[in-house]
């Protein structure tokens, strides 16, 4: 099922009062396709609760190949293990899909956490949950096809955006997943083919859903249980 509400998804768990320190911590910011939040190996000064969009970690390899290693849209927050101990990213963060998100200073978050233990642990459930996508992610990247791995992907972006349609060239539909345009491109018709999708000029239309979930590795399910559906906290 894909999520109904727009907002952050973390952030409606909270209780209202929780929330409110929230909002009234962050300010929003609007980011562009592209975007640089951080660079790889920088300290995390601020932490993203994204409410449209998505903000991609992306690993950079020395001979220029870059993958992508997970995904933050409005059901998480950037860099949550910022919350307890100062970190610095392992990923490069940029935008993926233009968007919007509530920004918060780390040392701010990181006292309302110490103040309210709610906030606290609904972060730690998702960071949870993300160690957890991030796990799986190994295996599939390791195990599984790259038309399978595609399908989950774009399964994975339709569960965080409004709408059907994806604007992806094929340049960076590549890059994200660590293959060849060629793969990418093959990977794109078979689903064309099958009824799943429409894909022309870096445009990507899902037209049916079930079909590419039916396309897609086991992964995405258990993607699911993970980042997207945390258990409630006790």
């Amino acid at each position: 099922m894909r999520p109904a509400t727009l907002r952050n998804h973390l952030l409606d768990r909270l209780s209202a009062e929780d929330r409110d320190a929230v909002l009234s911590a962050s300010t929003r910011f609007e980011f562009g396709l592209g975007h640089l939040f951080t660079e790889a190996g920088d300290t995390v000064t601020q932490v993203h609760f994204v409410l449209s969009g998505i903000i991609s970690g992306v690993a950079d390899t020395q001979d220029g190949r870059t993958v992508e290693t997970f995904m933050v849209g409005r059901e998480g927050v950037t860099t949550p293990g910022a919350i307890t101990v100062p970190v610095r990213t392992y990923s490069r963060l940029t935008g993926q899909s233009p968007g919007e998100t509530l920004r918060v200073d780390v040392h701010r978050l990181r006292a309302l956490c110490d103040e309210r233990r709610e906030l606290r642990n609904v972060i730690a459930l998702y960071a949870a949950g993300l160690q957890g996508e991030l796990e799986q992610s190994g295996a599939c990247n390791a195990l599984h096809r790259a038309d399978q791995r595609f399908a989950k992907w774009l399964l994975r972006c339709h569960d965080r955006l409004d709408g059907d349609t994806l604007h992806l060239t094929q340049e960076y539909l590549a890059s994200l997943l660590g293959s060849q345009r060629t793969t990418v491109n093959e990977a794109a018709q078979g689903l064309q083919k099958a009824g799943a999708i429409t894909y022309s000029r870096g445009r990507v239309t899902i037209v049916d859903r079930t079909a590419l979930e039916r396309a897609a590795c086991e992964c995405y399910s258990a993607g699911l249980r993970s980042s997207l559906d945390i258990p409630e906290p006790e």
